[in-house]
């Protein structure tokens, strides 16, 4: 336990409170049971050490990462016990789902130690979805996404701006891109450095590694973190890499899944249970027609990347401005929480209300002209007027 407590204190030490993820204000910390899932790189580990600094008395809480070697000869409940025996109340275990049968050790310190709040994470979001059976009734689960075009302005720059609201969005554009450009002169500049280099918190490393970073990211996810939670042959694994490829490279992609299928070398369902595995290790965006969930035979109208950033270090040469678009629009708005379905016109429908063109500065209306609560998200432009939405403030929804 010594060596568990030095270590927790020696991170808990170096993390900084000056940047912090806009989740952190919506979790209920008092709950007595919390999941955090999120895709790798997101900064779940600091969301979780910088709640802990702030308001937390640290002799009370310990943060422990799972895939510590010290738990290959100590069983967690036993480390729980121990440290509630000795006054703890606040057991934070992150990478939790590199623990062998982890959902029923969280079940037992559950039950067993009803004083004891328990914040779980990992990286491994097909892991943590397999334990929502057992644990629905016990754990509250949040869900961290990649920074936004907001977040990643207050994380490089240090200039902090407020979220906006949707419907304050559409209602009210000009007003708040006054009120946004006060505080952030040049937005468009931000914007374009955003579609390289601002999904993920590890930017602040440099632009030098980002890249190299997130190829390695998407490796481990494949190689390692599918494997865990699913039968994957090697094989498949490879295909998986060509698939994303080839998504990187296209216009927004509408798939041909028979062509798709035969261009990676497999059948057609083999294909969609594919597409379906990387939209669930968030590696990829798919667009339906209607809300009723994600399934293998719920075939997508199109297929996006999860962000811009994937997009630059997967394609070759310089990445579809349509492709860059498009990912930007739909990756913020299904982080901020909206449904976004394919519409039988237009580009994106949210919420099933509003109906959404994307494009550059002179795209026109006329696909969506009469058509009730439509708007453009045009790129290339500060402010918007009418029904027209500069692209860049979709980035300040969360």
């Amino acid at each position: 336990m010594q060596s568990l407590y030095s270590k927790y204190r020696r991170v808990l030490g170096s993390v900084s409170t000056a940047f912090k993820r806009s989740l952190s204000e919506s979790i209920n910390w008092s709950s007595r049971a919390i999941c955090i899932e999120g895709a790798r790189g997101t900064g779940k580990s600091t969301l979780m050490l910088q709640y802990i600094k702030e308001s937390l008395p640290a002799d009370k809480t310990l943060y422990v990462s799972l895939d510590d070697l010290y738990f290959k000869q100590h069983p967690l409940t036993e480390v729980a016990e121990t440290f509630y025996n000795e006054g703890g109340r606040h057991l934070f275990l992150d990478e939790v789902h590199k623990y062998e049968d982890w959902q029923s050790a969280i079940k037992n310190i559950y039950d067993f130690f009803p004083e004891l709040q328990l914040v779980i994470s990992g990286s491994s979001i097909l892991e943590l979805q397999k334990s929502q059976a057992d644990l629905s009734r016990r754990l509250v689960r949040y869900y961290l996404p990649e920074l936004s075009l907001r977040e990643y302005i207050a994380l490089r720059y240090s200039t902090k701006t407020e979220k906006i609201s949707l419907g304050d969005l559409l209602s009210n554009s000009g007003n708040l891109a006054d009120h946004l450009i006060q505080t952030v002169p040049s937005p468009l500049k931000y914007f374009k450095e955003y579609l390289s280099y601002g999904s993920y918190p590890f930017i602040m490393e440099g632009e030098g590694e980002y890249l190299a970073k997130i190829n390695q990211l998407i490796n481990v996810i494949i190689d390692y973190d599918l494997p865990e939670a699913k039968a994957i042959e090697v094989s498949t694994q490879a295909k998986l890499k060509r698939l994303l490829y080839i998504i990187s490279t296209c216009v927004p992609y509408k798939p041909n899944i028979s062509k798709l299928a035969e261009q990676i070398g497999t059948s057609r369902v083999r294909l969609l249970e594919m597409l379906y595995i990387l939209e669930q290790a968030q590696l990829i965006n798919s667009l339906r027609s209607s809300v009723h969930g994600i399934s293998l035979m719920n075939k997508p109208e199109k297929i996006f990347l999860e962000n811009n950033s994937l997009i630059t270090a997967l394609a070759e040469g310089v990445p579809d401005t349509g492709n860059q678009r498009e990912t930007f629009f739909l990756s913020q708005l299904r982080n901020s929480g909206a449904q976004v379905t394919y519409p039988d016109l237009g580009d994106f429908k949210v919420n099933d209300q509003y109906l959404f063109e994307v494009g550059g500065k002179n795209k026109t209306s006329k696909q969506v002209k009469n058509i009730p609560n439509s708007f453009l998200a045009l790129d290339d432009i500060e402010y918007g007027y009418g029904n027209t939405i500069p692209l860049w403030m979709f980035g300040f929804l969360y």
